[in-house]
């Protein structure tokens, strides 16, 4: 995923939430991006682990979520 990108965020005990990416921060477990909600425009960090398919938070948002 890249800046700009349109994507959903899975956060506790809701539905995953609509958002675009500000900014991406690659390390070696994983990647950070920082990602604009409508609560949180200036953006919230959320953490994508490499190895844990429980450890994605943040997804790319797809045509079926229309």
């Amino acid at each position: 995923m890249k800046v700009n990108d349109l994507v959903t965020v899975k956060t506790d005990g809701g539905p995953r939430r609509e958002g675009v990416v500000l900014e991406v921060e690659v390390f070696n477990e994983g990647t950070m991006y920082l990602v604009s909600l409508e609560d949180y425009p200036a953006g919230v960090w959320f953490f994508n682990e490499i190895d844990s398919r429980d450890g994605t938070f943040v997804e790319l948002r797809s045509a079926e979520q229309d």
